[in-house]
């Protein structure tokens, strides 16, 4: 057999051997289930009562665990956009109205005070997640 011959089988084998590795790794790859980061979210009425929720999601902002929460159908929200992202107006049928007794949902993270809107507040592994009904003093 011709040198160039042999070359060109160990090519057409190396390339084939490829697509079959490649082939197999996506077939069997580590694919996410139900979602890859765990979270809770809590939320806390006006008359104090707690609802928690807790799951694992993909989402990569809270506002993304909300509408899951919307879709499973035990927890609501309304909001508007604001020049600074998602504003939460209500939760679970709770309105807060800040215009008339300084009322608003406030977001916690981790036990702090979120430094973004829903929309921007980013989700990590882990994350505790609070959305309480306060008043300004």
């Amino acid at each position: 057999m011709k040198k160039s011959t042999k070359a060109l089988i160990g090519i057409v084998l190396t390339a084939a051997l490829i697509v079959s590795f490649a082939l197999v790794y996506n077939r069997f790859r580590p694919r996410a289930g139900e979602g890859t980061k765990s979270y809770t979210l809590e939320v806390v009425d006006d008359a104090g009562a707690q609802n928690a929720y807790s799951g694992k999601t993909d989402s990569e902002y809270l506002s993304g665990i909300m509408d899951e929460l919307v879709a499973e159908g035990d927890f609501t929200y309304d909001g508007s956009e604001s020049e600074y992202g998602l504003f939460i107006m209500a939760v679970n049928g709770v309105t807060a109205d800040y215009d008339t007794d300084g009322a608003y949902w406030s977001i916690m993270v981790n036990g702090e005070y979120g430094q973004y809107g829903a929309d921007s507040q980013p989700v990590s592994d882990g994350d505790d997640f609070e959305l309480v009904y306060e008043k300004a003093q």
